[in-house]
C-alpha cells in the first residue's frame, strides 16, 4: 500500500519533505501546496503537481498525510487544526511552552473529524524529547542537561536581520566546551544560561549603518541575546553566503545520574545529533511519523499524538519479524 503525502508549503521544510519522500519507496506524493502562484513553482519530483493551498481541501479524498511545513510562530497554530477537520496531519510545531496549547487544539479538531494530528515532531521536540523521557525513566535520580550547536538559529537569524540597518545576517548557538566536559564527568553542575551556550552572529550592514549601534542593540535583545555572551561579526553579503550558506545545527541531550543503595554510582547517558541540513533532518522526522499516522488511522484511532504516544514500531518500512530479526 502505497501511502500518499501532500506536502504544505515548500521552504526548506517542504523541500525537505520532498527529499525524504524519495528514500522512502512506500510513499508518494500527490501535490505541493502553496500560497504563492503555483505556476512559479518548480518542483524536483516528476509527476508531482504544485496547487494554491486554497484547493487543497478539496483533494483530501486523495491524501492519507498532510505533512505541514510552516512555521510555529504564526502558520501552524492556524493550520494544524484548520487542516485537522479533512487530513491526518503532521507538523514540526517546536514553541515549546506553548505545546500544551497546541495539542489540545489539535486534539479537539482531530477527534471531532476522526483524523489523526502528530504535533511537534523533529529533533527537539521530538527526538531529544524522547531520549530524555527514556533517561529519566531509568535513571530517575539525576539532572537534565541539553546544548545545542554549533549550528545555525533560524529564529534568532531572523532576529537579527529585523535590527535597523541589517541586511543579512547568520546566527551560531555554540555550546561552552568546558561546560559540556563538566556535565560528561558527572560533576552535576548548575549553570546559568550564560554558562551552557556562546551566541555568534554573522550580520551584513545596510549602507551607512553604524557598526557599534546594530552590535550594541543585538547583544542587548530580550529573550534572544541578553542573557547570554555574544559575539558580533561584520562581514559582506557575498563572503556571508560564501562561508554560511548553509543551515547545520546539532547537540546533545545528556542525563547525569546516580544508581545504587547510597547513590554511590554515577552513570551517564548521551544521545547527540550532527546535522550538515537542519530542515532536512526535521523533515525526514516528519515523513517516518506521517507513516505512523497513517497507521494509526487505518486502525481507527483519532485524536492528537506525540512522538511519545506513537509505538517505534510504527515509524519503520519493515515489519515487527525484521525489527526483532535485525536491531532487537
Amino acid at each position: 500500500m502505497t501511502i500518499r503525502i501532500g506536502i504544505l508549503g515548500y521552504g526548506n521544510l517542504g523541500k525537505g519533505v520532498e527529499s525524504a519522500i524519495r528514500q522512502n519507496p512506500d510513499m508518494e506524493i500527490v501535490g505541493v501546496f502553496t500560497r504563492r502562484n503555483p505556476a512559479d513553482l518548480s518542483v524536483l519530483t516528476e509527476g508531482a503537481k504544485v496547487y494554491h493551498i486554497d484547493e487543497a481541501i478539496s483533494m483530501k479524498d486523495e491524501i492519507d498525510v498532510m505533512i505541514l511545513c510552516g512555521g510555529s510562530a504564526t502558520d501552524l497554530p492556524v493550520q494544524t487544526p484548520e487542516f485537522a477537520q479533512h487530513f491526518n496531519v503532521v507538523d514540526s510545531f517546536d514553541t515549546h511552552a506553548d505545546v500544551p496549547k497546541h495539542f489540545a487544539k489539535a486534539d479537539q479538531t482531530s477527534k471531532e473529524s476522526g483524523k489523526i494530528s502528530v504535533i511537534a515532531v523533529g529533533w527537539d521536540p521530538g527526538v531529544f524529547s524522547l531520549n530524555r523521557v527514556y533517561a529519566n525513566s531509568v535513571l530517575p535520580e539525576g539532572i537534565d542537561y541539553t546544548f545545542w550547536g554549533k549550528g545555525v538559529s533560524q529564529g534568532h537569524s531572523d532576529a537579527v536581520r529585523r535590527v535597523e540597518g541589517v541586511k543579512d545576517a547568520r546566527q551560531y548557538t555554540i555550546p561552552i566546551e568546558e561546560a559540556l566536559q563538566a556535565v560528561r564527568k558527572g560533576d552535576n553542575p548548575d549553570f546559568t544560561t550564560r554558562e551552557k551556550h556562546i551566541r555568534e552572529c554573522f550580520v551584513v550592514l545596510e549602507e551607512g549603518a553604524d557598526a557599534h549601534t546594530v552590535a550594541e542593540e543585538i547583544k542587548n535583545m530580550p529573550n534572544y541575546f541578553a542573557d547570554y555572551d555574544t559575539i558580533v561579526n561584520f562581514l559582506s553579503q557575498e563572503e556571508l553566503e560564501r562561508e554560511h550558506g548553509g543551515i547545520p545545527h546539532g547537540g546533545f541531550v545528556i542525563r547525569s545520574g546516580k544508581t545504587g543503595w547510597e547513590k554511590e554510582n554515577s552513570q551517564i547517558i548521551e544521545y547527540s545529533l550532527k546535522l550538515d541540513s537542519n530542515p532536512e533532518f526535521t523533515s525526514s522526522v516528519m515523513v517516518s511519523y506521517a507513516r505512523a499516522a497513517y497507521r494509526l488511522y487505518q486502525e481507527g484511532q483519532s485524536g492528537c499524538k506525540t512522538v511519545f504516544d506513537i509505538p517505534i514500531a510504527y515509524l519503520s518500512m519493515e515489519s515487527n519479524e525484521e525489527l526483532r530479526r535485525k536491531y532487537l
